[in-house]
């Protein structure tokens, strides 16, 4: 009779066990599989596991604040979880959860802009002040007068607002972030690009940091195709070797403020260190943010004779290379 009441009892609580276990799994599980839907918990500072679990039954994001308990106990990260705004889910079964507070996978509200390649600082500034990402007055005192600490501003002078050193890219912050802030990634990106291999060729070819970026930006205005980039680079490698004027339109235009698709003779005539129908050499700093495959071609232009290029009446983008005024002028008058 004693051995039957004690398997009777024995019965019983394993059915006992076995019942909460199933109960604890399915409070385990998420609230709903199918709801996706994201919002944001902020887990105070100082909080515990108990009052987590109130809070996010409360709210409806866990089935049972007793069960997240027990399974941060099982966890073993009972009182390990950080305080921080997080973005969760109803289809987010406990564990996730529980993991995702004690990695401290925190949400960041970001901002996310794009510099396009050959954008100039005006542009830069002007489109983000239009997405209300900047105060200009600030913005353009920082790129004159705040320190950033980078290898490739050795020597810039800074009354050019960094013109050039922008790197075009997208690029996602902080909400809130500050001018100086926004203008450091930019610069970071820039670092990041300009690697020690670009800084041992520039010195190969007897050119500062500044001149090759500079030299990237004409580059970056004039090509169009990709695989003409070497091709334009070679062409103002060759002048500069012989003596010869750039005769750069984007050099001009950066001067008009104004992308004219043709420059008149009083445009080509304006006396600015920019002009480089005037002054033999590059401008004295950027004319544009130049991107990555600009750097590149200015630092390894394709090897040709060639002095000069001319548009094709293709409108692509593509154009005539030639290394005699006679072909180049039999080439422009078949563009026109």
């Amino acid at each position: 009779m004693k051995k039957f009441a004690l398997l009777l009892l024995m019965v019983l609580l394993i059915s006992l066990v076995t019942g909460c276990a199933s109960i604890l799994e399915k409070y385990y599980s998420p609230v709903d599989p199918e709801d996706t839907t994201t919002q944001i918990y902020t887990v105070p500072s100082g909080a515990t596991t108990t009052s987590i679990g109130k809070d996010l039954a409360e709210i409806g994001l866990i089935q049972n604040a007793n069960a997240f308990k027990t399974k941060a106990k099982q966890m073993e990260v009972d009182g390990q979880m950080k305080a921080g705004d997080y973005m969760l889910s109803k289809s987010m079964n406990v564990e996730e959860i529980i993991t995702k507070l004690v990695n401290g996978d925190i949400y960041v509200e970001t901002i996310t802009f794009t510099i396009p390649e050959g954008f100039e600082v005006r542009q830069i500034v002007d489109k983000l002040e239009a997405e209300g990402l900047i105060d200009r007055e600030k913005f353009l005192d920082a790129l004159q007068n705040a320190q950033f600490d980078y290898p490739f501003l050795e020597g810039v002078d800074r009354s050019y607002l960094l013109e050039g050193y922008l790197f075009p890219d997208t690029y996602t912050l902080k909400t809130g972030a500050t001018e100086v802030q926004i203008i450091d990634r930019m610069l970071e990106r820039f670092n990041e690009i300009f690697t020690d291999a670009y800084y041992a060729r520039a010195k190969e070819l007897d050119m500062t940091v500044d001149q090759v970026v500079t030299l990237a930006s004409i580059i970056e205005r004039e090509a169009k195709v990709e695989d003409e980039f070497p091709i334009v680079s070679s062409v103002f490698h060759n002048r500069i070797d012989i003596g010869m004027m750039l005769q750069s339109c984007a050099t001009v235009q950066f001067i008009l403020k104004e992308r004219k698709d043709v420059l008149t003779f009083d445009d080509i005539a304006i006396d600015s260190p920019y002009n480089t129908y005037i002054n033999a050499g590059l401008p004295p700093a950027p004319i544009a943010s130049p991107g990555e495959l600009a750097i590149n071609s200015a630092l390894y232009p394709a090897e040709t004779n060639y002095l000069y290029f001319v548009t094709k009446e293709t409108n692509d983008g593509s154009h005539y290379f030639n290394e005699t005024l006679e072909g180049h002028n039999r080439d422009a008058k078949r563009s026109q």
